[in-house]
């Protein structure tokens, strides 16, 4: 049954890294909608550059590889995080994975942007009517995973996406589906993932925002409203391969070293590495660094280093862990990013 197993897992991996060449696409960037899909919660990799492909594990993994989720140590798992993103918003997440014996782990997971007001302008009113909009962008995402054996574990999320901009709103559904493959080759602590993400049909914006007057000339009727066809847009999909490897050292203390590269069809492929130091799986030291292959000269990758830090104690039968990450930001301020999670 393992081999049969295993078997499943390679053949997925290969189907998944088929999709990569469709990835990669730099002179498109910008055009992509749902650009919300893209923010990365997860405050522990976030730390580590975002290189969570292989080693994110429980409801820490849901957004870098749904597989990884199947890999939790408790029963259930609580995961709440606010992130202090670009130009002042606020990204609010909050997770709940359940292990559910002889069936596998379900996992629920809300992200929300804080965009806050925006004055409307109108061609008549270029400095505004003196009315306000709060844009309003959410993802709920529905998650399954499974171990497969001792070594291999699948996930495949369902997200229901959700934008509304004053009078117009779009709505989608996108998909992510990962693979992890842990100690590859025999070798305890190396792991290896896969995951595609953001798979879906295109979206597009209606609503009464854009209906507008006009007259049809050479009838005599009055001016009627008529409804405009915006434009569809498609998901940000990318492909994600990772690997980690873990290992103890002098007693209480271990280490992990994660890297990554993602390959996306709105923007150039990205490379990502992260290392943690933990002493006594209590106190927790991050680093990571990702960067871009530029295509172009005409931009610039605004992301740099990332630092983090995490403390994890019991309280009763209560895992409690804090973790703090930020994200350092080229012309704008970086990101902060602060979790709670609780693992029964």
């Amino acid at each position: 049954m393992k081999k049969i197993n295993h078997m499943c897992a390679v053949m997925l991996l290969l189907a998944l890294t088929a999709g990569v060449a469709e990835a990669g696409s730099g002179n498109r960037a910008g055009t992509n909608g749902a650009a919300e899909l893209l923010i990365p919660v997860g405050t522990r990799f976030i730390g580590m550059g975002g290189a969570g492909t292989a080693m994110a594990t429980g409801v820490e993994a849901l957004y870098y590889n749904p597989a990884g989720a199947a890999r939790m140590n408790n029963s259930v798992d609580v995961y709440i995080s606010h992130m202090s993103y670009i130009a002042d918003i606020g990204v609010d997440y909050g997770a709940v994975s359940a292990n559910i014996e002889g069936f596998g782990v379900l996992s629920l997971a809300l992200k929300s942007l804080s965009i806050g007001d925006i004055p409307v302008t109108t061609t008549q009113n270029p400095d505004g009517t003196g009315q306000k909009f709060s844009p309003q962008f959410f993802t709920l995402g529905l998650t399954y995973s499974r171990q497969l054996s001792d070594r291999v574990s699948v996930g495949l999320t369902t997200n229901l996406i959700s934008e509304h901009m004053g009078d117009v709103s779009a709505t989608g559904v996108g998909f992510n589906i990962g693979v992890v493959y842990a100690n590859l080759g025999s070798i305890d602590g190396l792991d290896i993932g896969i995951a595609v993400k953001n798979i879906g049909e295109q979206m597009t914006f209606e609503g009464s925002g854009l209906l507008t007057q006009a007259t049809v000339e050479g009838q005599n009727r009055p001016p009627q409203y008529y409804q405009i066809q915006a434009a569809s847009f498609e998901l940000p999909s990318s492909i994600e391969f990772g690997m980690g490897y873990r290992r103890s050292f002098a007693g209480d203390n271990s280490i992990r070293i994660s890297g990554g590269f993602q390959s996306q069809n709105f923007s150039d492929d990205e490379y990502l590495v992260g290392v943690e130091y933990a002493y006594q799986d209590l106190f927790f030291l991050r680093g990571g660094y990702d960067f871009a292959q530029q295509s172009s000269a005409d931009r610039e990758y605004i992301f740099g280093p990332s630092f983090g830090a995490g403390i994890h104690s019991a309280v009763g039968s209560v895992d409690l862990t804090f973790d703090y990450a930020f994200r350092s930001v080229n012309v704008f301020n970086g990101n902060h990013v602060f979790s709670v999670m609780l693992g029964f």
